[in-house]
């Protein structure tokens, strides 16, 4: 097997909310839209984005009235605090606020629009302590 890319996709009931939502304040960019649907890809995060709305024919049905609860998207960054400046200063609601974990992972959360948890984090608590 070669895999050549790797992408999630959260069914949403707002497709281009979300998908503006990670363009405007995590710096995505739309690859492919439609009705109901929409990739995204940063160079840098190794996977894409896809937002397909609720309800899309296309899914199975067992599948297409699901909303992606518990569902986490987490990005490691270099400068947590700054993209915690950075978010606060765009008028990002912060849903959890920056939390240290005893395993050394540090994170703070944001929703977007649709209730898609978006988690930056980093893994050097030691060296903030």
């Amino acid at each position: 097997m070669n895999i050549t890319s790797s992408a999630v996709s959260l069914n949403v009931d707002d497709v281009p909310a979300s998908s503006a939502f990670l363009v405007e304040h995590f710096g995505f960019r739309e690859e492919m839209a439609a009705d109901g649907f929409a990739s995204l890809r940063r160079q840098d995060a190794g996977m894409n984005v896809v937002y397909l709305r609720r309800g899309l024919q296309t899914m199975p049905t067992d599948q297409r009235d699901n909303h992606a609860g518990g569902v986490i998207l987490a990005f490691v960054v270099d400068d947590l605090e700054g993209e915690l400046s950075r978010l606060q200063g765009e008028g990002v609601a912060i849903s959890m606020p920056l939390t240290e974990e005893e395993w050394g992972e540090r994170a703070f959360q944001v929703r977007d629009p649709n209730g898609i948890i978006v988690q930056l984090l980093d893994w050097n608590a030691a060296r903030h302590a």
